[in-house]
């Protein structure tokens, strides 16, 4: 790729962390793109997307933000950054301005992930307590990772990062794909995120879809090549 050439910043959504990125971020450094796959902090919308834009903004050049699951949510505020020239969607949340998670996916049926959750608490800064969701580790396979090796989904499981409950009820400050070109990508076998839920941000965002029949919400881990293409075509759609 030419020096100027977007970085593309990878961002892991709940449940999961950076090394799910691995074999895209391996496809991505085949083609000579540079890539960023920061640790996303799974505490608040608002809190986690103004982490991703001091990410972006920090970048020399120009940069195209992906997000997967709930990363979705968080680069559609944190992508108004200036340098920020495209958004890719993985099998993620696409937030209108003023909307939150819990309302987007509040217009479809329940997924299985749902009824998956397990709470817990945790300490914050104020001295108290706030509520945190991981996956039941037994429906970890089904609900997530359909797709993956055994072994695999038994690692991931293992190592899932948990998401602030409350991140469901904020509601997001801007919607950059109003004004930067985007693409995404929908599982159609997804059980963490409804596939109309995909579909339906994707198409009012205008977004180029590809839609991957069978895939799961793990699709970076078991269809990496596949990501990385759509995130290629927005690489050099971007340059």
């Amino acid at each position: 790729m030419s020096a100027s050439a977007p970085t593309v910043v990878l961002v892991h959504g709940a449940f999961a962390d950076a090394a799910s990125w691995s074999g895209v971020i391996e496809e991505l450094q085949r083609e000579g793109v540079a890539v960023v796959a920061p640790p996303n902090p799974l505490r608040g919308l608002a809190s986690d997307s103004a982490y991703i834009a001091s990410v972006a903004a920090q970048i020399d050049g120009p940069v195209v933000l992906v997000g997967h699951s709930y990363g979705g949510a968080l680069i559609t505020v944190a992508g108004t950054t200036d340098n920020v020239v495209g958004l890719v969607y993985v099998a993620a949340y696409v937030l209108e301005e003023g909307e939150s998670l819990g309302e987007l996916q509040g217009r479809f049926p329940d997924s299985p992930l749902v009824s998956s959750l397990k709470q817990c608490t945790y300490p914050t800064a104020e001295g108290g307590t706030a509520t945190e969701v991981t996956i039941q580790e037994e429906a970890f396979p089904s609900v997530f990772a359909a797709d993956v090796p055994a072994e695999v989904t038994k690692i991931l499981a293992a190592a899932q990062r948990p998401l602030a409950l409350g991140a469901f009820g904020e509601k997001a400050a801007a919607a950059a794909w109003k004004t930067k070109p985007s693409w995404a990508l929908v599982a159609g076998a997804d059980r963490a995120i409804d596939p109309d839920v995909e579909r339906f941000g994707a198409e009012r965002a205008a977004a180029t879809v590809v839609e991957i029949e069978g895939a799961s919400h793990a699709v970076a881990v078991s269809q990496p090549k596949e990501v990385a293409r759509i995130i290629l075509d927005a690489v050099r759609a971007t340059a």
